[in-house]
């Protein structure tokens, strides 16, 4: 709701607002969790695998481009189809 909100009040500036949700991304902190408990969430994503960095950075980089100078107020998740 508050990007939706922002979005609607700086849309006529010009100013566009989007989020970014990743999902379940390796990391430090997913490096330290038992594989037993990383093949269970990758069971959970129809994606099946856990996220790289790489693919978040992806996704704002095309918020942040002209490719998406129609796109205003969304939330995007990077989360492999987890959230559907």
């Amino acid at each position: 709701a508050f990007t939706k909100s922002v979005a609607k009040e700086l849309g006529s500036r010009g100013i566009r607002v989007n989020a970014v949700a990743p999902g379940f991304i390796k990391s430090k902190m997913t490096d330290v969790l038992p594989d037993k408990v990383k093949a269970d969430l990758e069971k959970q994503i129809p994606l099946t695998r856990l996220g790289l960095p790489e693919d978040v950075a992806k996704a704002v980089v095309f918020l942040a481009s002209s490719d998406a100078d129609y796109i205003t107020g969304q939330v995007l998740n990077v989360d492999g189809g987890m959230v559907m």
